[in-house]
């Protein structure tokens, strides 16, 4: 419990500054084994939120930058590097952390499946379901859902889709993604056509092989590098948004 002194301690001293990260990558559900949208989370080791789960995350040293500091974050909690780093928004309500009052500047992560097959894993690092989670430490359950609704947003105009993939997809392979992140089934006939129409993807003279039927055309992405999607601050926000510009 804080006292009257306790109080005054905490609004005299300096906010304090972290770094946290959102990682999305597509795992097979267990139950039907589809793609689904996962992220890894670590078990806190020490007050505040003894033994809850967080998002990867650390304090900024004095000699890097935010990207350096979320990139080292990444690699010392789960060993991963991923090719999609960005910023995502920052977090400063008043009360989201007991004592010092603590701002985190969040980034987000986008993973292929065969680079998040290698995440390290360990009784303190563990993979979640994005859209099935318990309580989270500090306020990272909003964290997470609003990095979810970005990620959505982003998936409805940009080429966001393709950080989930390898250089060559099948087109099936895309509309898993879309399937996954949307947490919603698409018309496949629909689909296919409307992904023949862009202009951001060609046929290879590959062919996906080992199924049991005739074997899908590979396709590969020749746009501007996924990994440089434009920001999308600029669009119209929603309840959600405004929710955490009125709380940071």
């Amino acid at each position: 419990m804080f006292t009257s002194a306790n109080v005054s301690e905490r609004r005299q001293a300096t906010p304090g500054l972290a770094i946290s990260t959102v990682i999305f990558a597509l795992r097979p559900s267990t139950g039907s084994g589809r793609p689904t949208l996962w992220l890894p989370l670590v078990r806190r080791v020490r007050q505040p939120h003894l033994k809850m789960w967080a998002l990867p995350g650390g304090p900024l040293g004095h000699d890097e930058s935010l990207s350096d500091a979320a990139a080292r974050n990444l690699a010392d909690t789960t060993g991963l590097s991923p090719r999609y780093l960005e910023q995502l928004y920052a977090f400063g309500g008043l009360d989201r952390s007991p004592g010092q009052r603590l701002v985190s500047i969040v980034y987000w992560a986008l993973l292929q499946q065969d680079i998040a097959a290698l995440a390290q894993e360990s009784e303190n690092v563990r993979w979640f379901r994005a859209d099935d989670l318990d309580e989270l430490a500090f306020d990272h359950n909003e964290i997470v859902r609003y990095a979810l609704w970005r990620l959505r947003n982003k998936m409805e105009y940009g080429s966001i889709a393709y950080n989930f993939l390898g250089p060559t997809f099948t087109l099936a392979q895309v509309r898993e993604v879309y399937e996954a992140v949307l947490n919603r089934p698409l018309d496949p006939a629909n689909f296919r056509r409307q992904l023949r129409a862009t202009v951001d993807i060609e046929p290879t003279d590959e062919f996906l092989q080992g199924g049991r039927h005739r074997p899908p055309r590979l396709y590969r992405y020749t746009g501007s590098d996924p990994a440089e999607t434009p920001s999308d601050t600029n669009s119209v926000p929603s309840t959600t948004e405004s929710e955490h510009r009125s709380n940071s």
